[in-house]
């Protein structure tokens, strides 16, 4: 994209401007631009956040412009933070469309989306993506310690710019793995209520 002079023009781009400025919100967006932009390298904070994370999503699009969102999903830490302005993960195997791949050949430009429901917080991240086959040590690096998956080959993606949007209209959501703990944790609590209460009736004195 040509005319980037602050990084968050990677999405605010002259048409998007024009609207914002029709709508009155232009001067907000303008006062960030003064202060350079949205942020373009990760800090520690992004870092943390990505390493919680056990799904994201990842937009591309064909040299024409035709869009295409992919769900990505995995463990704890399998997004790796390699550096500053560097993200990696595997490239699981799936039912082998090759929809990103083949996008990622002819148009570099990718997005990533992270969306964590639980505390209702959201990632954007813009910047541009390209797939490595030739790498089996750099993908063995990447691939999660006792996750059933395959892969044979990486993405990368090079940060170009990222913001965190507010909570508004985020569902809170738990995870499946999460509320069947703390309800284990219940049945336990639960339990030991139950065998304190049997113990203190055995040392009533009988009727």
């Amino acid at each position: 994209m040509t005319n980037i002079h602050v990084s968050s023009d990677v999405a605010f781009t002259p048409a998007v401007k024009a609207i914002q400025t029709r709508k009155g919100s232009r001067e907000s967006y303008a006062r960030v631009e003064e202060r350079g932009g949205w942020r373009t390298e990760i800090d520690d904070g992004l870092a943390a956040f990505i390493s919680e994370q056990t799904s994201f999503f990842l937009a591309t699009a064909t040299a024409d412009g035709q869009p295409y969102i992919q769900h990505r999903g995995g463990p704890p830490g399998f997004i790796h933070v390699l550096d500053k302005t560097t993200l990696a993960f595997a490239d699981f195997r799936g039912n082998q469309q090759y929809l990103t791949q083949g996008n990622l050949s002819e148009n570099p430009k990718a997005y990533i989306f992270l969306l964590d429901y639980v505390h209702r917080r959201r990632i954007k991240i813009w910047g541009e993506a390209r797939v490595i086959e030739d790498d089996p040590a750099l993908v063995a690096s990447l691939m999660p310690r006792g996750y059933k998956a395959k892969s044979d080959q990486a993405i990368l993606f090079k940060v170009a710019a990222w913001d965190m949007n507010c909570p508004q209209h985020i569902p809170q959501k738990l995870d499946v793995a999460d509320v069947a703990a703390v309800i284990g944790q219940r049945d336990e609590r639960i339990a030991a209520l139950e065998a304190e209460v049997a113990q203190l009736k055995q040392l009533l004195p009988a009727s």
